[in-house]
């Protein structure tokens, strides 16, 4: 739920659902991670509501949100780690295909491996039915998505692996693998082309192996919608996955209609505020009606 487009590197950040909970030495992580979950749910957090009718939202809301989530930075890259940064900024969004490989740690048994998978994939064909672009699973090779998920030492296994892998890659992303606090439960790092640095052509999402199957699916659909462009969270969105609140925990009517919206045809990677908000009445309304 949290976002960046780097200043130093153009990268976006995207670190989801940050527990309400003190990180301490002990208990184990997943005893942290069941404990923080069962906070949540107590105070009534984590909704699985698709459309609650206690939380209403106008045209003017989803425009509103559209520019708070979509056209913001939430963080940039000093000295070599991610800092809170709200900064305007240009749309972001895939323009080719979406490959996705789902890539899991020696700790994950097989089971949860054959249960994650059908859950991204499951996934991977509604977010293709929203934006429109082709997304499927993959195999690592020729993928262009990794969805990983990794224990606490797995990941900083897999952060001493990044610079070999991926020989450009920033070392805020290697830091954010190998010092990832606990209360950040899942993470995504979006990556732009080369030809155009407003479209993204790969991206790294950390899902944290501790979770149970309930955040573990929380965590896919925040943390792959997020990838594709609607990368920063409003306070004010709701009823919202892109809201710190952790008040929803899936995607949501109102989120469906965001993704609709930034792979509007009207819309391209690239365009600034002031070139997208005069639209975006209009794009909103069709989003609505079309959906």
């Amino acid at each position: 739920m949290k976002r960046l487009l780097a200043a130093i590197a153009p990268i976006a950040f995207l670190a989801a659902c940050a527990a309400p909970v003190q990180q301490t030495a002990a208990p184990g992580a997943q005893a942290f991670y069941s404990q923080a979950e069962a906070n949540l749910l107590a105070q009534g957090k984590m909704r699985t509501d698709y459309a609650p009718a206690d939380a209403p939202f106008s045209y003017g809301d989803l425009v509103a949100d559209f520019v708070r989530i979509a056209l913001y930075d939430e963080y940039r890259v000093a000295n070599g780690r991610f800092e809170p940064s709200q900064n305007p900024a240009y749309l972001h969004r895939w323009e080719g295909p979406v490959r996705v490989a789902v890539l899991e740690g020696a700790s994950v048994p097989a089971a949860q491996q054959k249960r994650d998978r059908a859950a991204v994939a499951k996934y991977l064909r509604r977010l293709a039915r929203l934006s429109g672009l082709d997304m499927r699973l993959s195999p690592e090779e020729g993928a262009n998505m990794l969805v990983l998920f990794l224990n606490e030492a797995e990941q900083r296994a897999f952060a001493r692996q990044l610079p070999e892998r991926y020989p450009n890659v920033d070392r805020a992303v290697i830091d954010a693998f190998a010092n990832s606090p606990r209360n950040t439960f899942c993470a995504a790092f979006s990556f732009p082309s080369k030809e155009n640095p407003a479209v993204y052509d790969f991206s790294l999402i950390l899902i944290k192996a501790e979770h149970s199957d309930f955040m573990r699916k929380s965590c896919i659909h925040e943390e792959l919608a997020q990838a594709l462009g609607l990368t920063n969270d409003s306070p004010t969105a709701r009823p919202s996955i892109f809201n710190d609140d952790e008040e929803f925990a899936f995607l949501t009517m109102h989120d469906e209609i965001l993704l609709k919206m930034l792979y509007d045809p009207r819309l391209h990677a690239g365009m600034t505020a002031g070139d997208i908000v005069p639209m975006l009445p209009e794009i909103a309304r069709d989003a609505v009606r079309h959906r």
